[in-house]
């Protein structure tokens, strides 16, 4: 086993054994399903599979709840695993398995390498023109505050080199939603790590409900404020430069 891929769930039980089903067809990958004890069953799901392979395992959280968490968890367990890299993505197929090679293809050059929809080969489909406006307007706004040269940068589906976790800590994460995807590449950044962009094609979810919102959008814009404010008063990777010495 080289590599884990990190899904956090909530109520995906529609999604989440075709997932599985078509990401343990990759090798020396194992899988990792962070469950948020979600009612629908889908740790159920995963358990039963997971009796069925050893490469499938659960993760289940009955206190702390959130994207953000989930995948702190999610990262910190697959330490534990000796994974050389992490991958996360979503369980609702909006990021295909099939664009996981891609990834794997580059992380031995690059210490993060990221699925991108807004790139030569990459495409953000089936969104209503208004969600895919917000999105583009998110990401100018984003990259202005915080000086980033990336293309996606609201992207969840990314391969990390197990050094980056060793450097950025993973317990200083100031978010807890969604909006800690964008708080790691900004950290990453700031640390020097080399990160590249490869074209996905996103579709949005076919089936469940979708967990993102006005107010989660406004949460993100606002942490963006926040996080600019830490790093210019030095704050912000305090505890990881503490870890590198």
């Amino acid at each position: 086993m080289n590599g884990v891929v990190v899904v956090p769930t909530y109520n995906e039980r529609d999604n989440i054994e075709s997932l599985i089903k078509e990401i343990i067809l990759l090798p020396d990958l194992d899988i990792l399903v962070v469950d948020d004890n979600s009612p629908d069953g889908t740790g159920a799901i995963v358990a039963g599979l997971a009796r069925e392979n050893p490469r499938i395992h659960l993760l289940t959280r009955t206190k702390r709840k959130g994207r953000g968490s989930a995948g702190v968890a999610g990262f910190k367990m697959a330490l534990n695993m000796r994974a050389q890299w992490i991958i996360e993505m979503d369980a609702d197929f909006s990021h295909h398995p099939r664009h996981i090679p891609d990834l794997l293809a580059h992380i031995k050059d690059y210490d993060l390498v990221l699925g991108s929809r807004f790139m030569t080969g990459g495409a953000d489909r089936d969104r209503g023109i208004v969600r895919h406006m917000v999105t583009c307007l998110a990401g100018v706004y984003v990259r202005a505050l915080l000086d980033l040269n990336i293309r996606d940068i609201s992207s969840g589906f990314r391969c990390f080199r197990r050094e980056v976790f060793e450097k950025v800590d993973l317990d200083d994460m100031i978010s807890a939603g969604p909006s800690i995807v964008l708080e790691i590449l900004y950290k990453v950044c700031l640390s020097g790590f080399r990160v590249k962009e490869v074209p996905i094609v996103f579709r949005d979810r076919r089936q469940g409900e979708t967990k993102l919102d006005t107010i989660t959008l406004l949460e993100t814009l606002v942490m963006v404020l926040r996080l600019r404010k830490l790093n210019r008063q030095g704050l912000l990777l305090q505890k990881s430069s503490q870890n590198a010495n």
